[in-house]
Formats: C-alpha cells, sequence, structure tokens
C-alpha cells in the first residue's frame, strides 16, 4: 500500500493534526488542502474537501498504527465507561510528554481514578494528549483534572541535566522512562489515604520489550500493586487524564527554558529543531545545551558538525 484515502470530520482532522505536529512530521503547502504534513517515506494531506490523502512507502504503517486506532478508531469514553466494567474500577494510569522532544524535559504523570473521577474526566472531554493540538486546549484540560474532586495525581518532571546524567549512567531511554513510572506510582501510592477506594492496578504505556521494566523499578509497596502494561495505553481515561498532565507541565517546561536561554526552541525533533540546536549551541555553547536538550539525540551530533 503506497496511497490511502479516507473521509475525516473537522474534528477527527484536528486530531490527526494534532498528532502530526507532535511527531516527526514538517508542514509542507498542497494547493487546496487545509494541511499537510511530510517525513521521508510519508505525505499526509487534508483537503478542503475533508477528504485526507496519505502517500508514500510508509503509508501501511501510518494507517494500521496511527490513523486508524488513535483517529478513525476514537470512542468516546463515555462509550467505553459503560460497554467496560474495568474502565469504571479504582487504578492508575500513568503516561509520559518529551520522550520524542529534542528540547525540553521529560515528564511523567500518574492519576488515580474511580468511577465518580472517569466519569467526571470524561465530562470534561479528556482524551489522549496527542490528539489534542492546542497548548491552551490542554493546560485548561489539565487544569480540569487537578480540580476534579477525588482525582489523586503526581507529576516528575525530569531536566534536561538530570535527564543526560540518568542517560549517562543508564544508556538506555526505556530504563529511564521505568525510572520515571516507577517513582511516579510510588508517589501516588504515598497517599493511598485520599483514595477511595485504594487501587487495583496501574496502567501504562508498554514502551519496552520486556514487561519487567517498570516492575523491576518499583519498591516494595509498588510492587504489591498489580501492574498493566499494554499498547495503546492512551485508551484508558486515567492514562489519557496523566498524558494531558505530562503534556502541560512539559510545554511550561520548555517555554521557560526559552524565555532563559532567550531562543525560539521547537517541539520534535525536525529540520526546525536542528536549525534551533545549531542556534543554541552558537549562542550557548555545548556546555548549555545539556541543560535544554536530550544530548543522546542525533541532533546533537548534527549541530557539531554543521559548526565545526
Amino acid at each position: 500500500m503506497t496511497s490511502h484515502t479516507a473521509k475525516l470530520t473537522p474534528e477527527q482532522a484536528e486530531a490527526l493534526r494534532g498528532i502530526l505536529a507532535k511527531r516527526d512530521f514538517e508542514t509542507v503547502a498542497v494547493p487546496h488542502s487545509v494541511f499537510s504534513y511530510k517525513r521521508p517515506g510519508i505525505t499526509v494531506t487534508w483537503y478542503k474537501s475533508g477528504k485526507l490523502l496519505i502517500q508514500g512507502k510508509g503509508t501501511k504503517e501510518f494507517v494500521e498504527f496511527t490513523l486508524e486506532p488513535e483517529v478513525l478508531g476514537q470512542a468516546a469514553f463515555a462509550d467505553a465507561l459503560d460497554a467496560q466494567p474495568e474502565q469504571l474500577e479504582p487504578r492508575l494510569g500513568v503516561d509520559e510528554s518529551g520522550k520524542g522532544d529534542f528540547f525540553g524535559p521529560l515528564v511523567v504523570a500518574g492519576v488515580y481514578v474511580n468511577e465518580p473521577v472517569a466519569r467526571a474526566l470524561d465530562d470534561l472531554g479528556v482524551k489522549d494528549s496527542k490528539a489534542i493540538a492546542s497548548d491552551k486546549k490542554i493546560a485548561a484540560l489539565a487544569k480540569g483534572i487537578r480540580d476534579t474532586p477525588g482525582c489523586v495525581y503526581s507529576v516528575v518532571p525530569i531536566g534536561n541535566a538530570s535527564y543526560n546524567r540518568l542517560h549517562q549512567k543508564m544508556r538506555n531511554v526505556n530504563k529511564i522512562l521505568a525510572w520515571g513510572h516507577a517513582r511516579v506510582i510510588e508517589n501516588l501510592l504515598g497517599q493511598r489515604d485520599r483514595m477511595n477506594p485504594e487501587p487495583l492496578r496501574a496502567i501504562s504505556d508498554q514502551f519496552a520489550r520486556s514487561k519487567a521494566a517498570i516492575q523491576s523499578a518499583l519498591m516494595e509497596e509498588g510492587r504489591q500493586l498489580k501492574l498493566v502494561q499494554m499498547h495503546k495505553a492512551e485508551s484508558d481515561i486515567a492514562v489519557a487524564a496523566a498524558s494531558i498532565l505530562a503534556r502541560d507541565l512539559f510545554v511550561q517546561r520548555l517555554s521557560a527554558l526559552g524565555r532563559v536561554f532567550d531562543l525560539k526552541l521547537p517541539k520534535g525533533a525536525s529540520s526546525k529543531v536542528d536549525a534551533a540546536g545549531a542556534a543554541f549551541l552558537k549562542k550557548h555553547g555545548m556546555e548549555k545545551l545539556g541543560h535544554a536538550a536530550k544530548l543522546h539525540f542525533r541532533t546533537t551530533q548534527k549541530i557539531q558538525a554543521g559548526l565545526l
């Protein structure tokens, strides 16, 4: 499959735009389109007629793993809440933001929900943060989540200097993620007295081949909780809420770094990010770059080579 077409509603198109904007896609100008994004092997274009056109050798993978599950297949949580009783059970949801961003921290967040909290979050319009393009909307939803009665949460930012030290020590992003997820779960379990009833399990995305990554990073109390790791975990409203809290703090921290270093620091990893990295390196030097960026990204080598 090297091309695929579909009809999208404006809401679906906005969700898709948000996903593309946060990943390693670049915008391109296409006649009669509302937006178009591309990366090597694939171009995604939504036209004013409502038609979506996907072209390139990466079409099949994009349709299977992004378009269908994250855009076309997005069911309202309200339907899932009543159709799947486990969606109303007391649990923790954990997710992260910033993993794919050269600039800015890695932020891991966790949220406790029970039935009243889950229904309240659904009423707020909580969904996976990757489907929300607007930082303003993310901020509004994050405030709503924090203000929801009975909702217990924890947000752990791993600043760039700390992140780079951890990566030097662990040599593996998944180990850092496991460490961050474990810390958030432990933080939440430290607030058990605010949870009624206590959580039955913790749910997170499966980011590593081995499901033992988070389990081995947990301490004694956390190991007593059932840990569920699954692909597309953001389909669970607790995980979706955690993704919003994580994204909100990531956006805040990235903006603050831009003010500190007097540069516009874009999200993601792209040619725009490469250009910003080169400008940062020229203005502040390599030592300071480690306080604003994740140094193991290929961007670091690319911008160093460009200046030498």
